[in-house]
């Protein structure tokens, strides 16, 4: 069955047809590291996960690139918060990502780049924008000319005022246009900086994206992804950079966007006490669970990530598990009611409904497995406990179970009930059967 994406391009479905039949190239953008990332961060990650899911199963090679922004402002002032040094700092939140991105069951990309190693890159291309007539140097900085690209706002068919406005501009005597935009721009001794011929400074946002997918994904490539908030001015910006760079008609064939996210119907906000980091929220819930939330939405519409939402995916799961728990299960296709769902432009919530109608172990764990879940061994997922806990132990717990049996045997059934009710006031669920007894955490 034939993979159909809605292309922000075009604002319509369209079969996908990758521009090389034997190799799909997807890029997606990445965080930008200095601090825990939000559950925001995350949808990106888990949504196109399951897209590259998807891909490596048509496909005999795809090459997934998300990128890691560790040249940013924001990274500056926290080093400077902090008395760290900016290395110290991206470093320790790149691999805090990576760790929490992990956790929630995504895959790791074919590439993760970080902007720093690719500054001579963004240099060149800069310099190769100046050359063709889209670049312009003033002031130690450098911009782009968006009058110089005739069909600019494209993506976002947003008309020239509302472009302007959108993207906060700043008014500077040394811009030709109030729409352009910094390529480069010159650093204090105090800043982070490299050396170029407009002096030493550092790269402006967007030039990265189009400096790094270049570098490992070509001039032109399949997919481009992220968050709806990209859309413009950073992916806006991205296709300017590249195309006028490189001559092409596209810099990717496909956009693809997903939705915001809520917390409990409102916006995240510091100010709200609604701001959630992935990495405080594994403490209280298990990965698959926060993930099975994320993809509980289509990705292209707006998510209420709630408290009862996680509660409701983790039940779920424990019914899942709990039907898997002590079977040998072979290894089979993922059914084609889930592959459906998906192939019609990552319809995850219509793959999740298909799930719940399959009631063969082997179906229900291949149709979960391409949304990135059951991929933990059933006894270890009901023995999970969120950090912090105070109930029992594994040990204690298996102790417990020991004496009860015992009290089985003797005939002691009066012990046996109280040992059972006693773990189950501690959240200790016993389940009895033909092979034993097994037990999951509530």
């Amino acid at each position: 069955m034939s993979l159909v994406i809605y292309n922000t391009l075009s604002r319509e479905k369209e079969p996908f047809v990758p521009l090389q039949p034997e190799h799909v190239r997807l890029y997606v953008c990445g965080p930008t590291v200095y601090d825990y990332v939000h559950i925001g961060n995350a949808r990106p990650v888990v949504a196109f996960d399951v897209l590259y899911r998807m891909l490596k199963r048509s496909y005999p090679r795809v090459t997934y690139v998300r990128n890691i922004t560790d040249i940013d402002d924001k990274i500056m002032t926290r080093a400077a918060e902090n008395g760290e040094t900016i290395d110290a700092l991206t470093n320790r939140t790149a691999q805090a990502y990576q760790s929490d991105m992990g956790r929630l069951g995504a895959l790791a990309p074919d590439v993760e780049p970080r902007a720093t190693a690719y500054v001579g890159e963004m240099v060149s291309l800069i310099k190769r924008l100046i050359e063709r007539g889209h670049a312009y140097a003033a002031d130690g900085h450098v911009l782009f000319s968006v009058p110089s690209m005739p069909d600019y706002g494209r993506l976002s068919r947003k008309p020239r005022d509302e472009l302007i406005a959108g993207a906060r501009v700043e008014v500077a005597p040394y811009k030709k246009d109030p729409a352009d935009f910094v390529l480069w721009k010159p650093s204090t001794d105090v800043q982070a900086g490299w050396p170029s011929p407009w002096g030493r400074g550092r790269p402006g946002w967007h030039i990265e994206c189009s400096a790094m997918s270049a570098a490992h994904l070509g001039e032109t490539f399949d997919i481009h992804a992220g968050g709806l908030d990209l859309i413009f001015p950073h992916h806006e910006n991205e296709i300017a950079q590249s195309r006028s760079a490189f001559g092409h008609a596209i810099m990717a064939k496909y956009w693809m966007h997903n939705g915001f996210l809520n917390i409990s119907g409102e916006k995240m906000s510091k100010s709200l006490g609604n701001f959630f980091t992935v990495h405080e929220l594994l403490d209280q819930y298990p990965g698959e669970a926060i993930r099975l939330l994320l993809l509980s939405a289509h990705y292209r519409q707006p998510l209420d990530f709630t408290h009862e939402g996680l509660q409701a995916s983790k039940a779920t799961l424990d019914r899942w598990y709990g039907f898997l728990r002590g079977k040998a299960i072979a290894e089979v296709a993922v059914p084609q009611s889930v592959e459906e769902a998906l192939s019609d432009d990552l319809n995850t919530p219509q793959a999740i409904a298909a799930i719940h109608q399959l009631d063969d172990p082997a179906q229900l764990r291949a149709g979960a497995r391409a949304l990135g879940l059951l991929q933990e061994d059933a006894e270890a997922w009901f023995r999970w406990t969120p950090a912090g806990s105070t109930g029992p132990s594994d040990v204690e717990i298996e102790t417990a179970i020991a004496a009860r049996q015992a009290a089985r045997k003797a005939k002691d059934f009066k012990e046996s009930d109280r040992i059972r009710d006693e773990l189950k006031a501690k959240g200790v669920i016993l389940e009895d059967g033909p092979k034993g007894t097994s037990w999951k955490r509530g």
